[in-house]
């Protein structure tokens, strides 16, 4: 399986690739196999994401799992930069339960380019499995000032 890494200000990131399709971003460093493409662009995006100069990415992505996990993903990769949702608010578009869009934001494996952190709890930020967890998700909620009340 392609991969590429780069190191980012929230730890070093590898994205794995997989039929012409970004399916993974991980917190470590192991790069393996060719650069291909996809993966190019993706890390060539994510450098300057990090820069603060990218609001939107334009990768061929492929999320597996579920329906549910797919619709989520599509709801949160909608969101634009600088924007925040709640779990109800995720949870009413797709008309399921908040705990299922928690569940689902956990097992996003696309993250940062698909944006779980930008998804937060009605009164709290709620939570954030990459590496550093909640730190993590205020780090990159300050690099895209969201939420205000961050700040």
């Amino acid at each position: 399986m392609p991969s590429a890494s780069l190191d980012t200000p929230i730890g070093p990131l590898t994205v794995d690739a997989r039929d012409g399709k970004i399916f993974r971003v991980r917190w470590v460093d192991d790069p393996s196999g060719e650069i291909t493409p996809e993966l190019q662009a993706a890390v060539d995006q994510l450098r300057v994401y990090f820069a603060g100069e990218l609001e939107t990415f334009d990768l061929p992505l492929h999320v597996d799992g579920s329906d549910l996990q797919r619709a989520v993903c599509d709801a949160m990769y909608a969101i634009p930069l600088g924007e925040t949702r709640t779990y109800g608010d995720l949870a009413a578009e797709l008309g399921v339960p908040a705990q299922a869009i928690g569940g689902a934001c956990g097992g996003n494996p696309i993250p940062v380019i698909i944006p779980c952190h930008r998804i937060l709890g009605a009164s709290t930020l709620g939570g954030f499995s990459g590496m550093g967890g909640v730190e993590t998700k205020v780090w990159l909620l300050r690099h895209e000032k969201a939420a205000g009340l961050l700040i």
